[in-house]
């Protein structure tokens, strides 16, 4: 009879447990979504902002029609992306035509010194730091999923119960060359 209570007790035991990991993996899952969810709203808020400040900047340099279709192919990247891999890729591509628009927009200084593209300039500085910030958010989410995934015996479970790890939002070595390298302007073409 006493046997029978230790394996009821040990039934339990392994019972709560694998609810409450269950349960901590989900809560971890919803929290890495929402914060992806918070990624994509700011990068589509900057997306919808480009177009503005290219219509601004075209005013002033129409002869820049490279540094514009730049812009716009990495716009298109950055609202197609699907994985993080490929929207910090997007993102990357974007940023380096953003500088190349600005790099365009210091020869101008009758644009720099217009309203319309100072407000532009901020909002888009302004969703920047909250990109940022929603990175990481997220990046810390699928650092804390990734670890309660990974531990053990947690990793026993995790698996059973269809929980992977998740990618993180990161740039690889040779983007972040590409990142680190100043933008070439040469208005002599």
């Amino acid at each position: 009879m006493e046997l029978v209570w230790i394996l009821i007790g040990l039934v339990v035991i392994v019972g709560l447990f694998l609810w409450v990991t269950y349960n901590g993996l989900v809560t971890l899952k919803i929290r890495v979504d929402e914060a992806w969810s918070d990624i994509t709203v700011q990068m589509k808020r900057r997306a919808d902002l480009i177009p503005n400040l290219v219509s601004t900047v075209k005013g002033y340099a129409k002869h820049e029609k490279s540094v514009f279709e730049e812009v716009t192919e990495a716009r298109a990247a950055v609202v197609g992306a699907g994985s993080p891999k490929e929207a910090a890729k997007a993102d990357n591509m974007l940023t380096d035509a953003l500088k190349s628009v600005f790099a365009v927009a210091e020869a101008y200084p009758d644009l720099k010194a217009s309203d319309n593209f100072r407000e532009l300039q901020q909002e888009l500085v302004d969703t920047e730091d909250k990109i940022q910030a929603a990175r990481r958010f997220y990046n810390s989410g699928v650092r804390d999923f990734n670890t309660k995934v990974q531990v053990f015996p947690n990793n026993v479970f995790a698996g059973m119960l269809g929980f992977t790890q998740r990618e993180f939002f990161d740039v690889d070595e040779s983007e972040r060359k590409t990142v680190e390298k100043p933008v070439d302007v040469n208005f002599d073409k």
